[in-house]
């Protein structure tokens, strides 16, 4: 079932597979939207309740016209679908907001799956000539521009037609981006998560991403880090096999336990 969530004055793509409980639900990266999903969809879908949306602008979701947060819209998504405890998959930015409610609303949350993770908090090294770039392309409103700077930065293991149009769709929504209220710093906490979590993370990823990753497991209790040979910023794309059979495996352990 595919449905627009309210949220505030904007609304929020959502589908929802059906099925038995617990759900699963997936967050999509930055760079994408909730398509990043579909090469592990099937698998998924067979074996539990999935949920996923397109965050604000992204996909097929309203831009952002006011002020608003992601933790804050994924509370909505779930009280539309009456979740109140569910297993959670999320990528890069999708990861940070998986973390931030496993720390607000650790009831919320049976396991983490969290996929090249970016976890507000982490001191990421400056990197003014990047920053420059982007905001010129931004103020110039040049979504091509935007486009290739995200293949060149996220995309080594290959810029195939998916992977472009995914980029293409986080570039249109980078307006509403500027709209985004950062959400509290969580690096810090990670001691304090209790949900059984695992970290995928490739090694053709961006060095600073990968450094993060590797220091957040062995901050959060009893992580597993997976890394992932040839896999960029898109691990459900180049490896969904993998992907699924971790984010299926690591559910089903947590229910067991």
């Amino acid at each position: 079932m595919q449905t627009m969530v309210p949220v505030g004055s904007d609304a929020l793509w959502a589908e929802d597979s059906g099925g038995h409980e617990p759900a699963l639900v997936l967050l999509h990266s930055g760079i994408s939207d909730s398509r990043l999903w579909d090469p592990v969809w099937p698998d998924l879908t067979a074996a539990f309740r999935v949920i996923r949306y397109d965050s604000r602008g992204y996909g097929q979701s309203t831009a952002a016209s006011e002020e608003f947060n992601q933790l804050d819209d994924l509370r909505a998504v779930l009280a539309h679908f009456g979740i109140t405890r569910a297993h959670f998959a999320g990528c890069s930015m999708g990861g940070g907001t998986a973390v931030a409610l496993a720390l607000a609303e650790p009831h919320q949350v049976g396991s983490l799956v969290l996929l090249c993770p970016g976890i507000p908090g982490y001191p990421w090294p400056e990197e003014p000539e990047v920053d420059a770039e982007y905001e010129a392309l931004l103020a110039a409103g040049d979504e091509d521009g935007m486009l290739r700077l995200g293949l060149r930065e996220w995309a080594a293991a290959g810029d195939d037609p998916f992977v472009v149009d995914l980029m293409r769709s986080a570039a249109r929504a980078m307006p509403s981006e500027e709209l985004e209220r950062e959400g509290e710093p969580a690096f810090d906490r990670l001691a304090e998560l209790r949900a059984p979590t695992v970290i995928m993370v490739g090694d053709r990823d961006r060095a600073a991403l990968i450094d993060s990753n590797e220091e957040a497991a062995r901050r959060i209790p009893g992580c597993r880090l997976i890394m992932m040979p040839g896999v960029d910023h898109y691990p459900t794309v180049r490896e969904p096999r993998l992907v699924a059979q971790t984010i299926l495996g690591h559910c089903r352990d947590a229910d067991a336990s």
